[in-house]
């Protein structure tokens, strides 16, 4: 049995507008437009720095070994949302607890450091 729901290239027509070609009317967005999407879980990570390290390295960090990032103290840190950078910010402490604050919202091709 064939099956008919596989599409080729060919089938489409080279001068058809795509859909993310359709201008978009931000004037009339509200955050109400977004309602479907309140519920799909995101990934949040905020990055304090990177470490590059061969397996033998690896291996000797122990308890209380130091692990030297690749950023300075007080330098913004990274915020991910998705595996994707969309901001930079400061660490906070709340209530005993480690937090971010953002201060910088990265757009679109701005993430170049």
């Amino acid at each position: 049995m064939a099956d008919d729901t596989d599409l080729t290239l060919d089938e489409f027509a080279a001068d058809e507008a795509l859909a993310s070609d359709a201008p978009i009317d931000m004037d009339e967005k509200t955050a109400a437009d977004l309602a479907p999407v309140f519920d799909v879980p995101v990934n949040i990570s905020a990055v304090l720095g990177r470490a590059n390290l061969s397996v033998a390295q690896l291996l000797q960090l122990g308890q209380g070994s130091v692990l030297e990032l690749d950023r300075k103290v007080g330098e913004a840190i990274d915020i991910y949302v998705n595996n994707r950078l969309v901001a930079r910010g400061e660490v906070v402490v709340v209530d005993d607890r480690l937090g971010v604050t953002m201060t910088e919202i990265i757009k679109d091709g701005d993430s170049a450091a």
